[in-house]
């Protein structure tokens, strides 16, 4: 895609200003580096890392029949949020398939803040419209008028305080909370994709520019590091956490994925639970699992493939160098025979094979 045709973020001028190098993201234009991504990832480990994610895609869902509906349409129990929660959740087509993984928040008795991957948003909007049938429920699309900042890491709680206000507490894990901040309110989500503490940030884009240049601000005490897609993977990553688009697909459901914990089978109704409780019943046929390189070996890269005993029984989804643990990591869907915990296999690399092992999630473990 042209450049000219990509979309970008109203914090595009402050990536520029700050040296980001920028790359074509799922139709976006984002910054995948600053200063390097080894060094945003150890600032997040070791300390404070900001992110722009105003490219993820902002749905309001409201009405009377809001709940039952988004019940319907999504495989998580959205009837155990109570207002304020937070959910990790799965849209998924009939075929139990993942068109799309998001985080569905309660922000009121009868309204829902949905907040889904770049890349699917139209797809998203397309499906969810397809399937309202109830005039008791609306959807908004937001995405064009709200931005959203990621502040992970675990000096979170002493920013947050630096950064909204000594009196205030942010919200508990998996919560959201509305603050007053400047003349605009912030609505500040505990979640993330990092492993680390932290939470994301939801406001109007016309308040863009002033967060981020107050959340680096404040956070210069901390060690706060602007932190683009690169380190955004690698942290995810470590983590087994999975990304759309390479872990998670139309053609694979959550429970090939080892993400089962995040759908409830005993809900009457939803879309896709006739083929996911099959799949339960009978067991998939392949599953993602995680594998660390045993040893030197170049870095994993997603479609290798994954030797044992002389058979191909898999492919890699995702993988990358980890930098906090210096060795190959990634995840792969194997054959199920082939899944289990210790299992030796090997990764061919430009018509080279090398040994790995797969290994418990998540790879990377807090000393």
């Amino acid at each position: 895609m042209a450049t000219e045709a990509l979309k970008h973020t109203a914090l595009k001028e402050e990536h520029v200003k700050l040296g980001a190098k920028m790359v074509p993201f799922g139709g976006w234009l984002m910054p995948v580096q600053y200063s390097g991504i080894v060094e945003e990832h150890h600032a997040v480990r070791k300390a404070l890392g900001i992110f722009d994610i105003s490219h993820m895609g902002q749905f309001v869902v409201a009405g009377e029949d809001a709940l039952a509906w988004l019940n319907y349409v999504l495989a998580s129990n959205v009837a155990k949020l109570s207002v304020g929660g937070g959910q990790y959740s799965f849209l998924l087509n009939e075929r139990g398939g993942v068109i799309d993984d998001l985080l569905i928040y309660r922000v009121a008795a009868t309204e829902f803040l949905l907040v889904v991957n770049a890349s699917k948003i139209q797809e998203d909007l397309a499906w969810l419209e397809k399937h309202r049938q109830s005039e008791s429920v609306t959807l908004r699309n937001r995405s064009a008028e709200f931005g959203g900042v990621a502040i992970q890491g675990p000096c979170t709680i002493e920013f947050f305080r630096a950064w909204i206000g000594q009196g205030k507490q942010p919200p508990a894990r998996n919560q959201i909370a509305d603050f007053s901040w400047d003349d605009a309110t912030i609505s500040i989500a505990r979640t993330g994709y990092t492993g680390e503490d932290g939470f994301e940030a939801f406001f109007p884009l016309t308040a863009a520019t002033r967060v981020w240049q107050s959340a680096l601000a404040a956070g210069a005490p901390f060690g706060i590091k602007p932190c683009g897609l690169g380190a955004r993977d690698t942290l995810r990553l470590e983590m087994c956490y999975p990304l759309n688009g390479s872990d998670l697909s139309a053609e694979r459901n959550p429970i090939e994925a080892g993400l089962g914990f995040f759908i409830d089978l005993d809900k009457p109704d939803f879309i896709g639970r006739e083929q996911l409780r099959e799949t339960k019943a009978t067991g998939p046929r392949e599953r993602l699992v995680a594998f660390k390189m045993d040893g030197k070996a170049p870095p994993p890269r997603p479609h290798y493939a994954l030797w044992q005993n002389g058979e191909r029984v898999g492919e890699i989804a995702s993988g990358t160098l980890s930098p906090s643990l210096n060795i190959g990591i990634g995840m792969a869907y194997v054959s199920a025979a082939s899944a289990k915990i210790g299992t030796p296999l090997e990764v061919e690399i430009r018509g080279q094979k090398f040994p790995a092992t797969i290994a418990k999630k998540p790879l990377y473990q807090k000393s």
